[in-house]
């Protein structure tokens, strides 16, 4: 594997991870009733130990593969010089020890007591995803024009990460909605996901239109680089969703009360969207490694 090929898979697994923690931590500590979310926070710890493991291997990974990248390939990966100078003098190590910093204190919140937990996961996995705007074509510009585009990439980050991330429990919450004990709560989280989805999604929209803007002047429209290529796979990808989004909630919702094949289809396109948001963000952990323009 060339250290191109390992720093896209470093990438994917942090992201998704990070998104996958902020989301879903953001949804029970938010949106969910206190007792509905405590269940479901203990239901998903096999998930949120395998998450944090990830972002932790995936930091500790991600540093010689970004040295090998810097210098001169894997000979370089290990090199103490090669990685002094990567931290100390490149925004690539700038961004590598927050994301290392954060990976830390996200490991020390396990240690939080399980009332802060929730919120604690959050706030840490949020700041991580934040990170990744310190570095890539966010960087690209300079002077407050630097500024605006970081702030709009943590923005577009934030809040896809809050879409998609809190997938994973929503199709929990979905399972409660027949409970004698959980019902009545699972109802209400489904429908303030709901109402919550749609400031995402347009948020997800007004930013990643920004960035387009920002980054290539427009859409994109020269199909011979392979970076406006696979951009304009994954907003294929992310409309695709919120098509899916938009049937769920005003198609199959109101029948849930009518009809038990609504409830079914709805937990179905629910994993579909999920299955979608892990290609959207493999494309951007691959895209975001190219150039937007013709070299």
């Amino acid at each position: 594997m060339t250290p191109d090929a390992a720093n896209i898979l470093c990438r994917f697994v942090f992201d998704g991870a990070a998104l996958f923690l902020w989301g879903s931590a953001a949804y029970l500590w938010l949106l969910v009733p206190e007792g509905l979310s405590g269940s479901l926070w203990a239901r998903l710890r096999l998930w949120r130990i395998a998450a944090v493991a990830l972002i932790v291997l995936a930091t500790l990974a991600s540093l010689p593969v970004r040295s090998a990248m810097l210098g001169d390939g894997w000979a370089d990966g290990l090199d103490a010089g090669v990685i002094g100078a990567m931290l100390t003098g490149t925004s690539i190590g700038t961004a590598w020890i927050w994301q290392a910093l954060f990976a830390v204190l996200l490991l020390a919140v396990t240690c939080v007591p399980r009332r802060r937990k929730i919120a604690a996961t959050a706030v840490v996995s949020g700041l991580l995803l934040c990170g990744l705007a310190l570095t890539g074509h966010a960087a690209m510009n300079s002077g407050g024009l630097r500024l605006l585009h970081r702030a709009n990439d943590m923005l577009h980050v934030l809040a896809g990460g809050a879409w998609l991330g809190a997938l994973v429990p929503v199709v929990m919450v979905l399972s409660r909605l027949g409970d004698r004990t959980d019902g009545a709560d699972a109802l209400t989280a489904l429908i303030r996901f709901s109402r919550a989805g749609h400031a995402a999604v347009a948020l997800v929209i007004l930013s990643g239109v920004a960035n387009s803007l920002l980054i290539l002047g427009g859409l994109p429209l020269d199909w011979s680089v392979a970076y406006q290529r696979l951009l304009a796979a994954k907003i294929g990808l992310a409309l695709l969703m919120m098509l899916i989004a938009v049937f769920n909630r005003y198609w199959l919702v109101p029948r849930m009360g009518r009809t038990k094949s609504a409830a079914s289809a709805l937990v179905v396109g629910t994993l579909a969207e999920v299955v979608l948001a892990a290609g959207v963000v493999a494309l951007v952990a691959w895209f975001g490694t190219l150039e937007p323009f013709p070299g």
